[in-house]
């Protein structure tokens, strides 16, 4: 048996469609010529409800200015509001990557809201003479300001979530710093001996990194608040009235509680990515660092026994198939490959930025899916390093302390307390021999056990120059003259 159907016209000519269906020929003709990731935009929630909100707001504008009458503006924003509270995503079909930049984004969006205001006025699916996707739910619109608007909206909301799993990340290690903030390690440069230091510190600018990324992502995604609502096809306002880009402005404003403002040079706005290049870059950036920082949790987690083994992670799951006992890293190795990805995407959204010619980027539909995964994965890699690593996180105190009075990195702490030479000597006999530095000096006798142990404690080492003189003076008493 053969589902029904409904016919429905366009350029091309006439094509069935699933009666059942909100979506309708422009949709259908884009499933059949976009098979390309099995993602659809209905998958992508923030884009469809900024979609719905895009279309709720042209509409009131469009009553506002007497182009669109009270029954079906109602209609059309009743359906928006359904939209917008969820309903209906499963009817956002097309793919997420297209060609016509956006068009058949454009009109999904166009023929679900229009088909379910036609539900909503009591008449068929495909009654468009009553009320039309194009003619109505599109009116005073083009693509090339609807879709460009909805993807801003969308991306600033991601991010916003993005932004508060960084937060969690963010915390998650200023509370481990806290807990180790009396163990000392050594620090290290190039993977050799450095100077002390404690565990509290190597992971409190981990925290920092984290907090200096957030206030990046902010101020990129604040460029996004400019929109180019009601500069239809290339930036003319050709077929939108006057006032009508201020009004559809405040009332988007008003149903996303956004403070968005429309873009001074409208023929500039639509042609230009510029914003999104900018976002990315900051994505990649913190990309980066996170991924810097689970390196770094590997090798210190590494051994447990052949490794450096200075902290542990906590077990997550078995390791392999074939060695009993192993344990893998497995947290902080999803999360690197999460920040290869979005190095990666980093790129496709340079190229597709650089590729658009004259008046319109053609390729936003792929930089809508390169940010949004990003963004998404960012967020949940960023949620489950906190959640699933760095809060089980546990430190051998022991060895990281033996490691600090055995290192010849020691004698650079120690050098203002015994001189240079003496310093040298000790480093000199400790690598010779593999005895320990302070094991070395107390046999000299170049300073008492007692003074030795005031010189090794954490504040010290870690801090050195502040321990023995007093509080410092904080740098805002000082006089802005000096």
């Amino acid at each position: 048996m053969t589902s029904p159907t409904r016919r429905e016209h366009d350029l091309l000519g006439d094509l069935d469609v699933p009666a059942e269906a909100y979506w309708g020929v422009h949709t259908a003709r884009a499933r059949a010529n976009f098979p390309i990731t099995g993602t659809t935009i209905g998958t992508y929630p923030h884009l469809v409800n900024a979609l719905a909100a895009v279309k709720e707001a042209a509409a009131l504008a469009n009553l506002e200015l007497g182009l669109l009458d009270q029954e079906r503006a109602g209609a059309i924003v009743a359906a928006c509001q359904e939209i917008r509270a969820g309903e209906l995503h499963d009817q956002f079909v097309v793919d997420v990557i297209q060609g016509g930049a956006g068009t058949s984004t454009n009109m999904n969006a166009n023929e679900v809201i229009a088909n379910r205001a036609l539900e909503l006025l009591g008449h068929d699916k495909g009654s468009y003479g009553e009320l039309h996707p194009n003619e109505h739910v599109n009116l005073s619109q083009s693509t090339n300001d609807a879709y460009p608007t909805a993807v801003n909206i969308a991306t600033i909301v991601a991010v916003g979530a993005l932004a508060d799993a960084m937060r969690v990340l963010e915390e998650a290690f200023a509370a481990k710093a806290e807990e180790f903030s009396g163990i000392l390690k050594m620090g290290r440069t190039q993977l050799q001996d450095a100077v002390p230091m404690t565990v509290g510190q190597e992971f409190r600018t981990y925290a920092v990194m984290l907090g200096e990324d957030r206030l990046r992502l902010q101020e990129a995604v604040t460029l996004l608040h400019e929109i180019n609502l009601g500069a239809t096809a290339i930036g003319t306002g050709l077929n939108a009235p006057a006032g009508y880009a201020e009004i559809a402005r405040r009332r988007l404003e008003e149903i996303t509680g956004l403070p968005l403002v429309t873009a001074p040079d409208l023929i500039e706005a639509t042609q230009d990515c510029g914003a999104f290049v900018h976002l990315s870059g900051v994505l990649k950036r913190v990309a980066v660092k996170v991924s810097k920082t689970c390196n770094d949790l590997r090798l210190l987690s590494s051994g447990p026994r052949a490794g450096l083994g200075e902290i542990n992670l906590p077990p997550m799951q078995a390791g392999s198939s074939i060695m009993p006992g192993k344990v893998n890293p497995v947290i902080p190795e999803v999360v690197n490959q999460v920040a290869f990805e979005v190095i990666g995407n980093d790129v496709t959204v340079t190229m597709a930025a650089e590729a658009g010619q004259l008046q319109l980027n053609a390729f936003e539909p792929v930089i809508l899916h390169s940010l949004v995964g990003s963004i998404t994965h960012l967020a949940a890699a960023c949620r489950v390093l906190a959640e699933r690593c760095v809060r089980g996180i546990t430190v051998n105190g022991d060895l990281t302390r033996a490691q600090v009075e055995h290192s010849i990195g020691l004698v650079t702490a120690l050098n203002p307390e015994i001189g240079y030479v003496a310093a040298t000597e000790i480093a000199r006999e400790a690598l010779r021999s593999g005895r320990g530095v302070a094991e070395l000096i107390l046999e000299r006798g170049l300073v008492s056990p007692e003074r030795l142990a005031h010189l090794l404690r954490p504040e010290q080492l870690a801090h050195p120059g502040t321990a023995d003189r007093g509080p410092v003076v904080p740098e805002d008493t000082l006089d802005s003259t000096e």
